[in-house]
């Protein structure tokens, strides 16, 4: 869906085009060309690599609300996988010289270098209450010296796909089975169901002992229990879980079965189907590193790493009966008491809809693969 040209000069004009025919002008940032997807905006003020290369940000363009982005550069550490899977990229004012030790290049440059399409420039503020008021929905950045008139750039806006529906996961997750080995001695073993994983998830596991075992996101029950699991993990992802039929039946298959389950963002959306809840659409989603949830299970309240726009409609005031066993609301957004988590009563599985691996933090939920080493320790007890 992008097409571009390398090597894009500061003064090259930009014009960012939303679906309700809403218009921002700029300058081209990162490659030149033009770009599809749906506008989201990410409260984080840090973390931009961490943002760009998570999977879960397919055909999306980001819109970062700090005003100042690429300060520290581009290093070869902190991607969350092998490529930026942002569609676009909209900031307000690029950093014009990177200062960090770690900085291999500037991020202005690793946009070019993998053709990702951007604008700088724009009041990245006023989109941002323009998305929260309207919604998050389709958007094109255009950019080069000789634009299309507006009505043909809103045109081809109008005629590229919306999230809901998307059927995305399979389109991120790796093809291959691979193994994460277990940092010193191996004590468990983990099915984990890749349906768009960050790199930092494994490696949380495998700093727990953890021998992490990703298998793609077609991954058969057969396909899990053939590597003799003591625990299975269902992964983060882009797309409308609505869609997720085969995750769903796979997840109830492991239900079934009574194996220690644990389940990140899309993982949560997957686990609320498997249990007959359904999933809708936010208005704008929560996306960022600052995101207030409160576990309900200890009354404690963390500052939660989010990046969803789909959420699980379960009751949050009391025990819901399943086929599975009963099942509660185990963590909740303070922002908007949006479901954040589920725990079953009486099977070995929960879930939670942000990212406790959190790579460019907070850190306050990295307890939540302690809880899922604790429940794989129960089974064998």
């Amino acid at each position: 869906m992008t097409t571009s040209s390398r090597g894009t000069a500061p003064k090259v004009p930009a014009v960012l085009v939303l679906e309700d025919g809403r218009f921002f002008r700029g300058r081209a940032y990162g490659a030149v060309g033009e770009t599809f997807g749906e506008a989201v905006f990410s409260t984080g003020m840090t973390g931009y690599q961490e943002t760009l290369t998570d999977p879960s940000y397919h055909r999306q363009v980001v819109v970062m609300t700090a005003p100042h982005v690429g300060n520290t550069g581009v290093n070869d550490e902190d991607p969350e996988s092998g490529r930026i899977w942002v569609s676009g990229y909209v900031v307000r004012d690029p950093a014009r010289v990177p200062s960090n030790w770690r900085a291999k290049r500037s991020l202005d440059e690793e946009l070019r270098h993998q053709g990702v399409v951007g604008i700088s420039g724009i009041d990245t503020r006023a989109l941002t209450r323009h998305l929260r008021e309207r919604g998050a929905m389709r958007v094109g950045i255009f950019s080069g010296n000789a634009l299309p008139d507006e009505g043909t750039m809103l045109a081809e806006v109008r005629q590229t796909p919306e999230m809901k529906g998307a059927d995305l996961s399979a389109e991120v997750a790796t093809k291959e089975a691979y193994v994460v080995p277990a940092i010193g001695e191996k004590k468990y073993t983990v099915a984990a169901v890749d349906l768009g994983i960050k790199g930092m998830t494994p490696r949380r596991m495998a700093e727990r002992g953890i021998e992490v075992h990703v298998l793609p996101a077609t991954a058969t029950v057969e396909d899990i229990y053939a590597v003799a699991p003591d625990g299975v993990f269902f992964s983060n992802g882009p797309g409308d879980p609505a869609t997720a039929d085969h995750p769903v039946s796979v997840m109830r298959g492991v239900l079934e079965r009574g194996t220690p389950l644990f389940g990140i963002c899309f993982g949560n959306q997957i686990l609320g189907r498997a249990l007959g809840f359904g999933t809708y659409k936010l208005k704008y989603g929560h996306r960022g590193i600052n995101q207030p949830v409160q576990d309900r299970t200890t009354g404690k309240v963390e500052v939660t790493a989010h990046n969803h726009g789909f959420a699980v409609d379960a009751p949050t005031d009391r025990v819901t009966d399943t086929p599975h066993g009963r099942v509660e609301v185990s963590h909740v957004c303070l922002n908007d008491d949006v479901v954040e988590g589920l725990r079953l009563l009486d099977k070995p599985a929960f879930s939670v809809q942000y990212h406790p691996e959190a790579a460019a933090g907070p850190h306050d939920a990295a307890y939540l693969f302690d809880r899922f080493v604790s429940l794989m320790e129960g089974q064998r007890a």
